[in-house]
């Protein structure tokens, strides 16, 4: 062997090693930054005067720039996004997606208001897909296999309270493409204390979530501390609802809750495998 081609497998040897770890082994990771162009749109829609400021004042527990580039957000997606409540994810999903993608919000039964917020900003929004997610009578989220992305944020403790998260998870399974990402944003709960079946608290742990999506079919990918809070200590008297912002105690140590801000949360990706 001569001694240029010994030193150039010296060269290839180690990167060749790095893309085999790369490939086997699961994602444990804080930043994954998105491509130049959606970090700009994400940034400019997250300035858009069109937001108000008590949902500017919750980006820094909610990081939505971080946790959308993380999950691997384009602006040419299918996007669908499970209860979207008040719309705080909405007013920046829609304007995201408006000109190239698709945006699906799966309402909660009869919110109206909602639908009205939608109706009234036609230019920012653009033409929302508006479905529903009202188990068991109403599980079709998106044509089945279409979208390229599904999200939910802060809303397995109510699936897990009502009987229905294993259904849910399978709902939104089907909703993927082969390859489609799942992300989800979640009170995290001890996991040093047994899983209350009922989330009554609002918290749940990541074994409980990584077990209902495995259940499912999905594959986790990746976990995240983008949205973490090590303040919180999850043993409060109204559950995750004592800390902002909705500060349930009202004034009873409302300074104490202010301080530790909103809840310790768990940023999880999971995929729908590519099957043969």
């Amino acid at each position: 062997m001569s001694h240029a081609y010994n030193h150039s497998l010296l060269t290839i040897l180690p990167v060749a090693v790095c893309l085999c770890l790369l490939i086997a082994c699961p994602v444990q990771a804080d930043q994954q930054p998105g491509d130049d162009k959606t970090v700009t749109a994400l940034t400019d829609v997250l300035a858009g005067t069109h937001r108000a400021e008590s949902d500017r004042a919750r980006d820094q527990y909610r990081h939505p720039l971080e946790t959308l580039t993380w999950f691997g957000i384009r602006d040419n997606m299918t996007v669908v996004e499970i209860w979207p409540g008040g719309g705080w994810y909405t007013d920046i999903l829609a304007p995201f997606l408006k000109e190239r993608g698709v945006y699906y919000a799966v309402a909660a039964e009869n919110e109206q208001s909602f639908k009205e917020k939608l109706a009234a900003a036609p230019l920012l929004y653009g033409k929302v897909m508006v479905t529903e997610l009202v188990p068991p009578a109403k599980m079709d989220l998106a044509p089945e296999g279409s979208a390229d992305m599904v999200l939910t944020f802060r809303n397995i403790h109510n699936w897990m309270n009502r009987g229905y998260a294993d259904e849910v998870f399978k709902a939104m399974y089907r909703a993927l493409k082969p390859g489609g990402v799942l992300g989800i944003v979640e009170h995290r709960g001890n996991p040093t204390l047994p899983q209350d079946p009922k989330a009554a608290s609002g918290y749940v742990t990541e074994d409980q979530v990584i077990k209902l999506a495995e259940a499912a079919n999905f594959q986790l990918v990746a976990r995240s501390e983008i949205n973490a809070n090590p303040k919180d200590t999850k043993d409060y008297p109204k559950g995750v609802w004592t800390l902002p912002p909705v500060l349930r105690m009202e004034n009873v140590d409302r300074e104490k809750y202010l301080a530790i801000g909103e809840s310790d949360r768990m940023t999880l990706k999971f995929i729908k495998p590519v099957t043969k």
